[in-house]
């Protein structure tokens, strides 16, 4: 990565957070995503406050920098890790195997035996042959029961590929007790940007009634993981953290009572704490007719944008010639790829006097976007990462 300082530019910089601050004060030599970790931190404490005495498990992959995770740890967070890769990082950086829960319900059998062996003894389950891996490679250990949810409300609803039917989950839990695991709990996924904690309602409300299934068959289950779902503005009004929080945590306490709680998110703790420098590489048209135009970024689908997909993740765009006169357009990245086109279902209004060779700002891009950029697709290399 080549940075350079290159003082004034024509943005708007009246109202700009400190990673924007930075894009707009330096250039660089490819798309590069800004990370402010402070501003990571003040995020946590913010969700904290709103959680109460929830354990905050970060979700890990939503974006894996080292700086975040050392952050993270000072400031007495837990983490919520989806491979073996993730909990060394963590263990590396002085988090303690008891914070770690390895949350992914699809895991290696080595890797569980690794996790065991490093003290980790908080397991995601959500069928029984994964049950049998447990047992095997993590003897005694707690597990809970992942539950797919059919009430989400989500932008982007996670209901498919984890977790299983309530009548399973019962019989997991007695699967669990006779391979000599300690079943704790359930978890779920109200789905990714959930964006108002009135959506939490109907999800809750199918939870707690596997919840007094599973109490009414004699299981004493003692923690309640509400995953996470904790939404980043992307141009739709949210709540504040501290209210969401907080609404939150009352609607489960209503449920569920005096249970352990912990909650696993990721976006909305670090999506407001990025922004991408990025660079428009062509504008056009298809013909004289187009109703909207074509602009080409140096970035797309394969070089961190993979959130597009479906268009349920609208970014926010940041140019030189915002306050001026605005038309549709589809965007595009770079790569010879025909699926690496961005909002064709619902063009973003972009200034007309946009030009190739123009930098643009990708606001709140701090989740999910180094953590998919590809290795090098094409031969462009990956989105680099310039942390403040």
């Amino acid at each position: 990565m080549t940075m350079h300082d290159v003082g004034l530019v024509p943005f708007n910089t009246l109202s700009v957070s400190r990673a924007e601050a930075f894009a707009l004060a330096n250039t660089f030599d490819r798309p590069t995503l800004v990370l402010d970790v402070e501003k990571v931190g003040a995020n946590y404490l913010l969700l904290k406050e709103g959680l109460g005495d929830a354990h905050i498990h970060y979700a890990v992959k939503a974006n894996p920098a080292r700086e975040v995770i050392a952050k993270l740890v000072s400031l007495g967070s837990h983490f919520d890790a989806a491979s073996r890769g993730e909990i060394e990082m963590c263990l590396g950086l002085g988090a303690r195997p008891e914070t770690i829960s390895f949350g992914n319900t699809i895991k290696r059998a080595s890797d569980i035996a690794f996790a065991h062996a490093a003290g980790v003894t908080l397991f995601a389950v959500d069928s029984e042959e994964e049950m049998e891996k447990i047992a095997a490679h993590a003897p005694g250990a707690s597990v809970y029961i992942r539950l797919i949810v059919e009430n989400s409300a989500a932008d982007w609803p996670l209901s498919r590929k984890f977790g299983c039917r309530p009548s399973m989950a019962l019989r997991l839990l007695e699967r669990a007790v006779e391979l000599g695991l300690s079943p704790v709990g359930f978890s779920f996924h109200v789905g990714s940007q959930t964006r108002r904690s009135a959506m939490w309602a109907p999800v809750l409300d199918e939870v707690a009634e596997v919840w007094t299934a599973a109490h009414e068959a004699g299981h004493d289950l003692t923690m309640l993981n509400i995953g996470g779902g904790f939404p980043a503005f992307y141009g739709d009004v949210i709540e504040p953290t501290v209210i969401y929080g907080a609404s939150v945590m009352r609607q489960v306490r209503e449920r569920f009572g005096d249970v352990v709680v912990m909650a696993e998110p990721g976006r909305g703790m670090v999506a407001d704490a990025g922004v991408i420098a990025a660079e428009v590489l062509l504008v056009s048209r298809k013909s004289d007719a187009d109703l909207h135009r074509w602009v080409y970024l140096d970035i797309g689908k394969f070089s961190g944008l993979a959130e597009t997909m479906d268009e349920a993740i609208r970014y926010q765009f940041v140019t030189p010639h915002d306050g001026g006169a605005t038309g549709a357009c589809v965007l595009a990245g770079p790569s010879c790829d025909s699926a690496d086109v961005l909002y064709e279902k619902r063009p973003v209004e972009l200034p007309l006097a946009l030009r190739g060779g123009d930098r643009i700002l990708i606001r709140n891009t701090g989740a999910y976007t180094t953590s998919y950029s590809s290795v090098g697709f094409n031969g462009f290399p990956p989105l680099d990462l310039v942390v403040i």
